[in-house]
């Protein structure tokens, strides 16, 4: 379908907020329009005015703006059926195009009609009456593109809830009360499953529970660091002044110092209890990895299939970095593990079909549609149908497009399906309709306020991120995956192409600093804790291992006083 000149709006026709979906078909493919419904008879009316002609004039509603459409003869009567035939259903007046040809041939903006997770699984408000196809998957990823003055930050991070007392774990008794507590006096709203309360949210913003009761933060969409940063130091507070009061702290570090997974109090939540199984049932160490791990991350946006494949590899290339600048867990069952990032060491450890550096993103074919075929072939966990999670048993959700799941024979996805599937892949850089910085340890609040800033100074300034992109262009993927198996064990110490990884980060954090600086917004001090662990050479974790040996007499208990919140 083309869209051709903008003509003014006739003076007889009136706007209305209510749309239809007209399905027409050019050719064979199926392409969908949303038209007003005010159209709907004027249109048939319009039509029969006029002179039919091999190719005639159809005026239809986009928004508020109003366009001349082109359809052959043969499929005008398709159209007029449409209209007298679909249901009426409320939407968005964006127009939808799922092409034959390739998503990443036109990035643009796209209403689905569908409510996707951001964090809890959700189910697809409006029932499909046909099967999702590869190309719907690809378009899911192309809305996601926005224009530049449209991009934001968003950062998650998690933290370890403990007794002050005990220095213990709380318990999901413990963790209720502390929910309920932040709901009545911050006037959050709750999320509950069954009789259970396992979150909150407020807007744009939630706190969720993860396996081992570790508390997350997902933020705001912000355009500003100062912003994403006023937003982590309030939850803080407000998670503090309530925590305190029931004599609980928590803890900014990437691993669990002191307790063993024996020790860690389960979560009520179904899908975690589905995801374990299925790693269990697979004979894959991944309980440490779900239950004893906090990470901080950022959330990015991309402006089009291109600007996509350039940060993620970007991003793939540097997150051994990112991990190395941030490594802050040393410790494992009360002792050092032997690692400064023992979280990325187990992280890299589970199931290597939903984890890793992703390879293939360094390919020449590389776009949307391999990221699809990627995601297709890792097998599920679950679905979410009439408010239960359903075991899915390792199948691919290649076969749930087939049809062909034995939990629910027959039954197809919708894009939700999709979107909660993509939850359950956990690679170093992760695509939604953002990207996921997924490689840092939790820490202290300024490092959790550095990593949105080092990430950002580097990928949404052009300059800094050519820079990075001339740089790693000749990694081998040797280079890339011995990096990454490295850097846990030996951080900013890791040698790399005749220097040390820490050379490496200076160059790197210099680049992100005058992208900042480019911004024009005064978030380059967000810099600052980088520069002394960059310059120094000395991670968080090098520093606590120090006070380990030679303040704290050998004991990690005195951890939790250090990096509490």
């Amino acid at each position: 379908m083309r869209q051709q000149t903008d003509v003014s709006l006739p003076g007889h026709v009136e706007h209305n907020q209510d749309y239809t979906m007209l399905l027409c078909s050019f050719g064979h493919f199926p392409r969908l329009i949303y038209c007003q419904t005010n159209l709907s008879k004027r249109l048939i009316s319009f039509l029969g005015r006029k002179k039919m002609k091999r190719k005639p004039m159809i005026l239809c509603a986009f928004g508020k703006k109003w366009n001349y459409v082109k359809c052959s003869v043969c499929m005008l009567f398709q159209l007029i059926m449409g209209i007298l035939h679909l249901n009426w259903a409320s939407s968005g007046s964006s127009m939808v195009v799922f092409h034959k040809e390739r998503a990443s041939a036109s990035c643009r903006r796209v209403r689905h009609g569908v409510i996707v997770a951001t964090g809890p699984a959700t189910e697809a408000p409006l029932k499909v009456n046909q099967p999702l196809t590869k190309y719907d998957l690809i378009n899911y990823f192309a809305s996601g593109c926005k224009p530049k003055d449209e991009w934001r930050i968003g950062t998650e991070h998690e933290k370890f809830g403990f007794e002050f007392e005990t220095l213990r774990p709380i318990k999901y008794k413990q963790i209720a009360a502390l929910l309920n507590g932040i709901a009545a006096r911050f006037e959050w709203e709750k999320i509950m499953e069954g009789d259970n309360i396992i979150g909150l949210k407020k807007g744009n913003r939630s706190i969720s529970l993860e396996p081992g009761g570790q508390f997350e933060l997902s933020g705001t969409p912000f355009k500003t660091l100062h912003q994403t940063c006023d937003e982590l130091n309030s939850h803080l507070y407000q998670a503090k002044t309530v925590g305190e009061e029931m004599g609980i702290g928590f803890l900014g570090l990437g691993f669990q110092p002191k307790w063993k997974p024996q020790d860690i109090p389960r979560v009520p939540k179904v899908r975690y209890d589905i995801m374990q199984n299925y790693f269990n049932n697979n004979g894959l160490p991944q309980v440490e990895a779900l239950l004893m791990t906090c990470s901080v991350q950022v959330n990015l946006d991309y402006s089009s299939e291109a600007d996509m494949i350039k940060k993620m590899r970007t991003g793939l290339t540097l997150q051994p970095l990112a991990a190395a600048m941030f490594a802050n867990s040393p410790f494992s069952g009360g002792i050092p593990s032997g690692y400064l990032s023992i979280r990325s060491y187990k992280v890299n450890q589970v199931d290597k079909r939903r984890t890793g550096m992703l390879p293939f993103v360094f390919y020449d074919t590389f776009g949307f549609e391999q990221y699809v075929d990627y995601a297709l072939d890792v097998p599920m966990m679950f679905v979410y149908r009439e408010n239960k999670y359903i075991d899915c048993g390792g199948m691919s959700f290649r076969d749930f497009m087939a049809g062909k799941l034995p939990a629910i024979p027959g039954k197809v996805p919708t894009l939700s399906d999709w979107e909660n599937h993509l939850t359950t892949i956990f690679p170093e850089v992760r695509l939604k309709r953002y990207m996921e910085m997924r490689g840092a340890d939790g820490g202290t609040s300024d490092m959790l306020c550095a990593l949105p800033a080092f990430w950002v100074g580097l990928l949404y300034d052009e300059v800094s991120l050519h820079n990075a992109l001339d740089m790693i262009v000749h990694w081998t993927p040797e280079e890339r995956q011995n990096l990454r198996n490295m850097v846990p064990m030996t951080g900013l110490r890791t040698p790399f192409q005749g220097r040390l990884l820490r050379h490496v980060a200076e160059d790197v954090l210099q680049w992100a600093k005058d992208g900042l600086d480019r911004r024009g917004l005064n978030e380059s001090s967000f810099l600052d804790p980088l520069k002394d662990v960059v310059g120094t050479g000395l991670t968080p974790a090098d520093r606590l291992l120090d006070m380990f040996h030679n303040t704290w007499g050998n004991s990690v208990d005195p951890v939790f006083r250090e990096r509490c919140y």
